[in-house]
């Protein structure tokens, strides 16, 4: 059963690209008519653009999309794309003569999956938008979540397969929704049991031993790349927010990333929310309970992008199974 989208916002397409070369790939929600933006950033390792922008100290409130790609530094091109389709249809900020399109962006690494010379693109984050619409996307390893993996506290090869996905709930006439490309150093556990649904695995690759378990064991873990991971989310809502409500919005919703990966924030991650409210809603609901919500399809949004995870492979490609894969 569908745990919701983040198209069950009002206002918002979402759409994906997928690379057929090697597991990578890009994400694009888009807001055609404009929503109100906000960011947290709290991994020590961010591949970021606009960030500072949506901060609420800063003038322009409005944003037209929001790009999670895969790439590493180098998939914040494919925010390119979607400035140039953005314009295409008269989408942006008027700025003098033209309309530019307010794009933010972030990144996450996946070049350890195959060949690390095809990474997303301009031509990639035009594709996703083209692809964009108001159906629920697709969840698991497809778009920003094709090279995303999870449990690599003790490297990759001990790591399982992630991808991304989606949560909504709708209360008293508001909807608030996430999607999370999960690619995270750490494990993802369920929060309503404390069972771990994907991380790092036993030596022979049969069971699944958990980094944090593993640490307290005694075992230390091996020294990380930086930047080699990093969970990358959206959260929206159709409330009527300001900007500084939604960057307070970002700011919580990385709670339901603590609560569903573990450890969250590390020093090789670049974990990064966004928030984006569209206020298309007839309703509102007090900022406490926006934010319990925001917290918990967050972290639903997290289970989601390992549930739905499906193997990938080719030249150079880790072998990694996914949570289906393994008993519980």
């Amino acid at each position: 059963m569908s745990a919701g989208s983040i198209t069950d916002v009002a206002g918002l397409l979402c759409g994906h690209f997928t690379d057929t070369r090697r597991p990578t790939g890009c994400t694009v929600v888009i807001a055609p008519e404009g929503a109100v933006g906000g960011v947290d950033v709290r991994g020590a390792a961010p591949g970021t653009r606009e960030t500072d922008l949506l901060s609420p100290l800063n003038s322009v409130d409005v944003v037209h999309a929001v790009m999670l790609a895969g790439g590493s530094a180098f998939g914040l091109d494919a925010s390119a794309g979607a400035m140039c389709w953005l314009e295409e249809r008269g989408i942006g900020v008027q700025a003098g003569p033209v309309r530019v399109p307010i794009v933010a962006s972030a990144i996450l690494f996946d070049l350890m999956m195959g060949d690390p010379s095809i990474r997303p693109d301009a031509a990639a984050g035009y594709a996703a938008c083209v692809a964009a619409g108001t159906d629920a996307p697709a969840e698991g390893s497809v778009g920003a979540g094709t090279g995303a993996a999870c449990g690599k506290l003790f490297g990759i090869e001990r790591g399982m397969k992630s991808g991304i996905g989606c949560a909504s709930i709708t209360l008293h006439g508001v909807t608030v929704a996430a999607m999370v490309a999960v690619n995270a150093t750490g494990d993802v556990v369920d929060p309503s049991t404390g069972r771990i649904v994907a991380g790092v695995r036993s030596d022979d690759g049969r069971t699944i031993v958990g980094g944090a378990r593993a640490i307290l064991d005694g075992q230390l873990p091996r020294h990380l790349q930086i930047a080699a991971a990093t969970t990358l989310g959206i959260v929206a809502t159709d409330a009527a927010l300001t900007k500084l409500d939604a960057n307070r919005l970002a700011r919580i919703a990385h709670d339901g990333l603590a609560r569903s990966i573990v450890p969250v924030h590390t020093p090789v991650d670049g974990d990064t929310v966004f928030a984006l409210a569209t206020g298309k809603a007839n309703a509102s609901l007090p900022p406490t309970v926006m934010g319990v919500l925001a917290v918990e399809v967050t972290a639903r949004a997290v289970l989601r992008a390992v549930q739905a995870a499906t193997p990938v492979s080719g030249a150079g490609v880790p072998s990694l199974p996914c949570a289906r894969d393994l008993p519980l």
